[in-house]
C-alpha cells in the first residue's frame, strides 16, 4: 500500500480496490454489516492493518480507519472511528481485537 496516502478518501479507496468493500459498524462487543446482517465478535475477524488521522486544528477530525478480515465468514471490509476523546466506549475483548495482528 501506498504510505503516501494523505486522506481518509485516499485510504478508503485504496482498500477498497484491495477487495476491503464491506462497511462494518462499531457496537459494544461486535462489528455490525447492516448491509448483509453479519455480526462479528471478536474472535471472528482481524485488525489486517490500520490509519490514523489526526486533525491539525479540530481534535473532531480524529479518527482511524481499520481494514479488517473475518476468514470465517470470507468477507472484508473497513471501520472508521473517533478516537480520544470521542472513540466509543467498548467492551475489553472489543478493545484488544481492534488491535493490529502482526504479519
Amino acid at each position: 500500500m501506498d504510505y503516501n496516502l494523505r486522506t481518509v478518501t485516499d485510504v478508503l479507496y485504496e482498500l477498497k480496490a484491495r477487495g476491503y468493500t464491506v462497511d462494518f459498524n462499531l457496537n459494544k462487543d461486535c462489528l455490525v454489516c447492516y448491509e448483509n446482517e453479519l455480526t462479528l465478535h471478536p474472535d471472528e475477524f482481524v485488525v489486517d492493518k490500520h490509519y490514523r488521522f489526526e486533525g491539525t486544528t479540530d481534535p473532531a477530525d480524529e479518527s482511524v480507519i481499520y481494514a479488517i478480515s473475518s476468514p470465517k465468514n470470507n468477507i472484508k471490509g473497513t471501520l472508521i472511528n473517533a478516537y480520544g476523546v470521542y472513540s466509543n466506549d467498548l467492551s475489553n475483548e472489543m478493545v484488544r481485537a481492534l488491535h493490529e495482528k502482526p504479519a
